[in-house]
């Protein structure tokens, strides 16, 4: 809906019921309508949970939460027309409570992974908005009588993306603020820092703790806090040791373990993966410092399951990698800039798709062609072969995942399922689907923890629909990401091609000028026996070597690149050589500013190309938001024929 038509439609919302509001008869159809018609969501029967039970453990007694939105976080406390929501009411156990009050008790019954992200009570004449990151602050009030005017003020109930993303950022940007003091404080510990194998242990160290500070906020330990409170009963001078037994104890299968280990190390899972194989990890003597560090500012005081993976593995990366510390921030490729990639190369079709299988009305062909839509995502496979922390794998991973979820959430509808209803498990997509190929060692560590961390945080979201927990460990697949040059490594050695479906990735911008020598031959070996590789831009050779693994296969690739590849020179070098033997540029954004946090790093003008050898016949030309289909794209991303001057 456009806003006109919104505003038309909370208008008839409000005249409605503006004399109506029975707290019991009412208030489903009141919520239904309002998310449906008001605010554009197709099957609120899905995405709401009405009258959702939970238990007060303190009396044993049942309570029902009027409404639960799951994918915003929303609880909404409903009362009757004639109930003041500032005044206090005595409850069954005598106490006196608001309805806010009553709504942040129910909250508190609520699993860790639903504490509600907003609180919404209304008595159908006025809603009452408690944003929970300032949970003490007077609430928004928004009036039934102003809604076709004040809507946009309730779009949070349906709108999970931007303020999600930006949530995400600002804590990833935190977390990864507190690796840096953590990674600083560790460092003055080892004797020989510029060592790399030191520098190796040091940054392996920082993945595994920041892995069990995730995992025990996201209770797949078993337990919130459960890191925490295993390690807090020892003090500095045993810190090390503990941490060290501790590390072997999640790499060893519970059979294998030592039957007469103290229960509560016992009650750590096996993770498997390999992120706490390595032996020859060097751990320092740890300080009062360090350990306030850990167990206070990183563990107490900091909620790491909120994180967003897609930011934080880059965020990480940036914090502990030596060069990008001394350029003097952070820098990481936007969710934002990921999706200028990844949605018009594959994510766009497939929702579109999805957006088909839902309009079918009978329900068995719908849920038939829903299954085999899953089992569709389940064959994708993705490569990145400039991985870097992963940020576009992870974001690929999350963004089908949710499209399976959505699939799932369709064909469930009304029904209460459990996980051993399914005759196979409802979770297909994986992240053994995806392969990297990435230079620096520390990075694919990053981006194989940060896999795992978005493996979690997408089971979390798949049991809120099945109501079932879904173990997380052992770690059962992991993403294959090979430490090596993208240049030099044959790309069939990580993943045939045949087995392939997609290539994407934001490879290194290193001018023709500023190459290396090494650079410069890995250039001349890609593009031999042409000697085009001698003038041209370090990123055009992933460009030339996806062309070639491509060849006599259905695929398609893109990529975000400096605009030089497509102006002047560039373009006889490149696109007339791949243009020529095939390619068809099939999407492109012009030139736009890819910034960088770091603060000494001038934005690049970028742009992105999606071709292959398959020629769509609707191509797609952006310029900043706005886009049009075209029937030809030539090499200066031009709505024309091929020219080479």
């Amino acid at each position: 809906m456009n806003d006109q038509q919104q505003r038309a439609a909370a208008k008839a919302f409000a005249a409605f019921w503006k004399d109506k509001g029975d707290e019991k008869q009412d208030a489903q159809n009141f919520w239904r309508s309002l998310l449906q018609t008001v605010f554009g969501m197709t099957h609120p029967e899905t995405a709401v949970d009405f009258e959702y039970k939970v238990k007060n453990p303190d009396t044993d007694t049942t309570i029902f939460i009027d409404a639960y939105i799951r994918d915003t976080k929303v609880l909404v406390e409903q009362k009757g027309r004639n109930i003041d929501l500032k005044k206090g009411y005595r409850q069954s156990d005598g106490s006196v409570l608001t309805p806010f009050q009553q709504a942040r008790r129910y909250a508190a019954f609520l699993p860790h992974n639903r504490n509600p992200r907003w609180i919404v009570v209304c008595n159908f004449k006025e809603f009452h908005i408690h944003n929970m990151n300032t949970p003490n602050a007077e609430p928004e009030i928004v009036r039934l009588e102003d809604l076709a005017t004040c809507y946009h003020q309730l779009s949070f109930l349906v709108d999970s993306g931007n303020e999600n993303i930006k949530r995400e950022e600002e804590l990833s940007i935190q977390a990864g603020e507190i690796v840096g003091k953590l990674y600083d404080a560790l460092a003055k510990q080892y004797h020989d820092i510029d060592d790399p194998l030191t520098q190796r242990s040091l940054n392996v160290l920082c993945v595994r703790l920041v892995f069990c500070f995730y995992a025990e906020d996201a209770n797949t330990f078993g337990k919130h806090l459960m890191f925490h409170d295993y390690m807090k009963q020892f003090d500095a001078k045993h810190f090390r040791s503990a941490l060290i037994e501790l590390f072997k104890v999640l790499d060893t299968k519970i059979e294998n373990r030592d039957p007469y280990m103290d229960d509560d190390l016992a009650a750590f899972p096996y993770v498997n993966g390999g992120l706490f194989a390595d032996e020859h990890i060097v751990i320092p003597q740890i300080t009062d410092e360090i350990r306030t560090l850990i167990l206070e500012n990183a563990s107490e005081k900091f909620d790491w399951s909120a994180i967003s993976p897609t930011i934080f593995g880059a965020v990480f990366e940036s914090t502990l990698n030596p060069e990008t510390r001394r350029s003097g921030g952070m820098h990481y490729t936007s969710i934002e800039n990921i999706h200028k990639v990844i949605d018009p190369l594959f994510l766009d079709d497939l929702k579109a798709e999805f957006r088909e299988i839902a309009a079918i009305k009978t329900i068995k062909t719908r849920d038939e062609k829903l299954e085999r839509f899953a089992d569709k995502l389940s064959l994708l496979c993705f490569l990145d072969p400039a991985a870097g922390s992963g940020n576009f794998l992870t974001e690929t991973y999350i963004s089908l995942r949710r499209l399976e979820n959505e699939a799932l959430k369709l064909r469930l509808g009304n029904q209460i399922a459990f996980l051993a209803d399914f005759a196979e498990h409802p979770i297909k997509v994986k992240i053994s689907q995806f392969y990297g190929i990435e230079i620096n060692d520390f990075a694919v560590t990053v981006a194989k923890a940060a896999l795992w961390i978005a493996e979690s945080q997408m089971k979390k979201e798949t049991e809120n629909i099945l109501n079932s927990s879904i173990a997380f460990f052992p770690l059962e697949t992991n993403a294959t990401i090979i430490e090596g040059n993208a240049l030099r490594l044959d790309w069939n050695e990580v993943v045939p091609k045949e087995n392939l479906s997609y290539i994407m990735g934001n490879p290194p911008f290193v001018g023709q000028a500023m190459r290396t020598k090494e650079q410069a031959d890995e250039m001349k070996i890609v593009f031999a026996p042409s000697k085009a590789g001698g003038k041209l831009d370090y990123v055009a050779g992933w460009f030339k070597k996806a062309a070639d693994y491509m060849k006599g296969i259905r695929m398609e690739a893109a990529f975000v690149s400096s605009n030089s590849i497509c102006q002047g020179e560039s373009v006889n070098l490149l696109w007339e050589m791949l243009l020529s033997n095939g390619i068809s540029i099939n999407f492109a954004h012009t030139t736009f500013k890819w910034t960088s946090e770091a603060k000494d790093r001038a934005a690049v003008m970028c742009v992105i190309v999606g071709f292959s050898y398959q020629e769509r016949n609707n191509k797609l030309l952006f310029s900043g938001e706005q886009y049009k289909s075209v029937e030809h794209i030539n090499g200066y991303l031009q709505p024309a024929p091929n020219l080479f001057i």
